[in-house]
C-alpha cells in the first residue's frame, strides 16, 4: 500500500540500526482478525531465523528503536511467536482520505508497467461457428487482463489468432453446401461425416440460396470456395457482434495462413534443422523434445506433409517476439494444456526467453439452475450459445459471473442467481451501491450546495467511516495484485467487500441534512467510493448505472 510507505521506512531504519549488513525484507499484511491491528509484519521472525535469536526478543528490539509519528500510529505491539502488529490512529485515516480525494478519477491507475510492451491473445476461435460459454470465459478473462495491464501502465496489444484454412474450413464449406442442396429440393443430399450440425449452418445456407439460388445445384471447387468464404465472413461477423455486446475488442487479427504465405513455417523448419533439434522418422519430421528437457518427442510435420498445430504455434510466438513484445500472455482452455510445454521448449531452442510467455489455462463452464446442470435453453430449445446467455441475463452479469472464480477452477454459472434482481446477485449488489451514491449527489439539497476543495476531515471519526476508508485505501494495491497475478477474481472479491462496507456506512451515517462540516467531509468520502466502484467495475468490463 503506497500510503504506508512511511511505516516501511521506519521499520527499515530500526532494523538497520540494530543489525547492520543483514539482508531483510519488510512486508506487511492485513491481519484476518481486526483485533490484531491494521497491519502485521513477520520481519522479526525472518531476522531471528538468520541470527539464531528469539523472535520475540528481536521484535522487542525493533519496536524500541522504532521512530514514528504518534499522530498517525496508536500503538505497535508483539503478538504470537513474534509478529509485530500496528494499529493506525483515526488521524492516519483522515490523512489517507485526503490523499484518496486528491487522486480523483485516476484512483487505481499506476505506471508500474512503465510502457513495457505486452501482447494479450484471447478468444482465438476459428470462424467455423458461434461462440459458446467456454469461449465466453476465455474472452472475458483475456479482455479483463488486458484492462488490468493498461491500468498499470503497460503498452498493451489485444490479439486474436485464427485459422481460415485447413480441414475445419473445408468441413464448414462442405456443411454449408450440403444444406444448400437440401434446401434446393434434395432433402436426402448426404451431409459430410465431419460436418458442422448447428442450426447456424442452415441460416448460412438460407442466405446463400437467397443470393445465388440455382448456382448451388452444381458441385465443384469454385462453389465450395464460395461457401467457405461466405461462411467464414458470416461466422466472423457473428463472433465480432457477440464480443461487441461484451465490450470486447481486439487490436490485431492475426491469420495463421499468413505464416505459410510469408515463409515463416519454412524458415522455422530450416532453423530447427540447422540447430539439430529435428529428425525424420517414418516419413514425418519430429521435434526432439526429449533433448530439450521434455519426456517425449513430437511430430511437427506428418508423413502426408501436413504440419501439426505445434509448428504454426511455435512460428506464431516467434513472430510475436520479433514484433518487439516484452511479455506474451496467452489465454487458453484446458484442452490446450498438453501443447504448452512443447511450444515453450521450441521457443527456448530458438534462443528466446520462454519465461516471457505466460500461459493462462482456464477451466470449463457449466450452467446450473437450482443445483442441476442445464444444457438446453428454454427460450430456444437448443444448446446454449453465448448469445443465448447474454439475452437471458445481460452483458454485465455474464462478464462478472465469468470472472468471479479463479480461472484455474471449474466454473458453475448459476442461472437462478444470475436472474436475481436483488442483493443476492453480486452484480446487482455492486451496481446498487454505485447507484445509491449517485442518488445522494442527485438529491436537491446536495445539488444546491458547492462542494469545497479544502475540507477539514477532523469530523471523520465514526467506525463506519473509518472502515470504509480502510477498504478504499486497498484499491490501488488490489488492482496491482490482481493484475500482475492475472487473477481478476481478486478485484471482484474486493469490490464486494467494499460494497458491503459502503452499505453499512449508508445505513449508519447520514449525509443529507447533516451540518455543513460533516456533510462536506462525507461527500468527499462518497466521491472516492463512487470513483473506486466505477473504476473497479470498469476494469472488469461491468457498467456502473446512476439509477436502478
Amino acid at each position: 500500500m503506497v500510503h504506508t510507505q512511511f511505516l516501511k521506512d521506519s521499520f527499515s531504519e530500526s532494523v538497520k540500526r540494530l543489525f547492520q549488513d543483514i539482508d531483510f525484507d519488510i512486508n506487511f499484511e492485513i491481519p484476518k482478525n481486526p483485533d490484531h491491528g491494521d497491519l502485521s509484519s513477520n520481519v522479526a521472525m525472518l531476522l531471528a531465523k538468520k541470527l539464531k535469536m528469539n523472535p520475540r526478543s528481536v521484535a522487542q528490539d525493533i519496536i524500541k528503536n522504532l521512530k514514528y509519528d504518534e499522530n498517525l500510529i496508536d500503538n505497535v505491539e508483539i503478538a504470537g511467536a513474534g509478529f509485530i502488529n500496528v494499529k493506525f490512529s483515526v488521524g492516519f485515516y483522515r490523512k489517507i482520505l485526503g490523499e484518496l480525494v486528491a487522486l480523483g478519477e485516476t484512483i487505481g491507475k499506476s505506471n508500474i508497467g512503465n510502457g513495457i510492451k505486452v501482447n494479450v491473445e484471447y478468444v482465438s476461435v476459428n470462424p467455423t461457428g458461434l461462440l459458446h460459454l467456454g469461449h465466453g470465459r476465455n474472452a472475458v478473462i483475456g479482455d479483463t487482463i488486458a484492462n488490468f495491464f493498461q491500468w498499470l501502465g503497460y503498452d498493451v496489444t489485444r490479439e486474436y489468432y485464427f485459422n481460415n484454412a485447413g480441414n475445419q474450413m473445408n468441413n464448414l464449406a462442405k456443411s454449408i453446401y450440403a444444406r444448400c442442396r437440401q434446401q434446393l429440393g434434395v432433402p436426402d443430399y448426404p451431409f459430410p461425416e465431419d460436418g458442422y450440425h448447428g442450426e447456424y449452418i442452415r441460416e448460412i445456407a438460407s442466405e446463400l440460396v437467397a443470393l445465388k439460388g440455382e448456382y448451388f445445384k452444381q458441385e465443384d471447387n469454385e462453389i465450395l470456395a464460395e461457401c467457405r468464404k461466405f461462411g467464414e465472413e458470416w461466422c466472423f461477423a457473428k463472433i465480432k457482434k457477440t464480443l461487441s455486446r461484451l465490450k470486447i475488442r481486439q487490436d490485431v487479427y492475426y491469420n495463421e495462413d499468413s505464416l505459410y504465405e510469408e515463409g515463416k513455417i519454412e524458415k522455422l523448419l530450416k532453423d530447427f534443422d540447422s540447430l539439430g533439434v529435428t529428425y525424420e522418422k517414418d516419413g514425418a519430421i519430429w521435434l526432439a523434445l526429449s533433448g530439450l528437457g521434455l519426456k517425449d518427442d513430437r511430430v511437427i510435420v506428418k508423413s502426408t506433409g501436413e504440419p501439426t498445430y505445434r509448428l504454426p504455434d511455435i512460428a506464431y510466438h516467434r513472430v510475436k517476439f520479433e514484433r518487439g513484445f516484452d511479455l506474451l500472455i496467452d489465454i487458453f482452455g484446458a484442452d490446450h494444456i498438453a501443447t504448452v510445454p512443447d511450444v515453450l521448449a521450441g521457443l527456448k531452442a530458438l534462443g528466446y526467453d520462454e519465461s516471457k510467455v505466460r500461459v493462462l489455462i482456464h477451466q470449463f463452464v457449466t450452467l446450473t439452475e437450482n443445483g442441476e446442470q442445464v444444457k438446453m435453453s428454454k427460450r430456444t430449445g437448443k444448446n446454449y450459445t453465448l448469445d443465448d446467455l447474454l439475452d437471458e441475463v445481460g452483458e454485465d452479469v455474464v462478464r462478472f459471473f465469468l470472472l468471479m472464480r479463479g480461472i484455474s477452477t471449474h466454473l458453475e454459472f448459476d442461472l437462478s442467481l444470475a436472474r436475481e434482481q436483488s442483493e443476492k446477485n453480486p452484480v446487482f449488489y455492486l451496481q446498487y451501491a454505485h447507484a445509491r451514491i449517485s442518488s445522494i449527489f442527485q438529491h436537491p439539497e446536495i445539488q444546491r450546495i458547492v462542494e469545497l476543495d479544502n475540507v477539514d476531515y477532523i469530523v471523520i471519526n465514526q467506525k463506519e467511516e473509518i472502515d470504509l476508508i480502510k477498504n478504499l485505501m486497498r484499491f490501488p494495491s488490489t488492482v496491482a495484485t490482481a493484475g500482475l497475478k492475472c487473477e481478476p477474481q481478486i478485484l471482484a472479491d474486493y469490490l464486494r467487500e467494499l460494497a458491503s462496507s459502503f452499505h453499512v456506512f449508508y445505513h449508519e451515517c447520514r449525509v443529507v441534512g447533516m451540518p455543513q462540516d460533516v456533510l462536506q467531509a462525507r461527500l468527499k468520502l462518497l466521491r472516492v467510493t463512487k470513483n473506486v466502484l466505477f473504476n473497479g467495475l470498469s476494469i472488469l468490463g461491468v457498467s456502473s448505472p446512476e439509477r436502478m
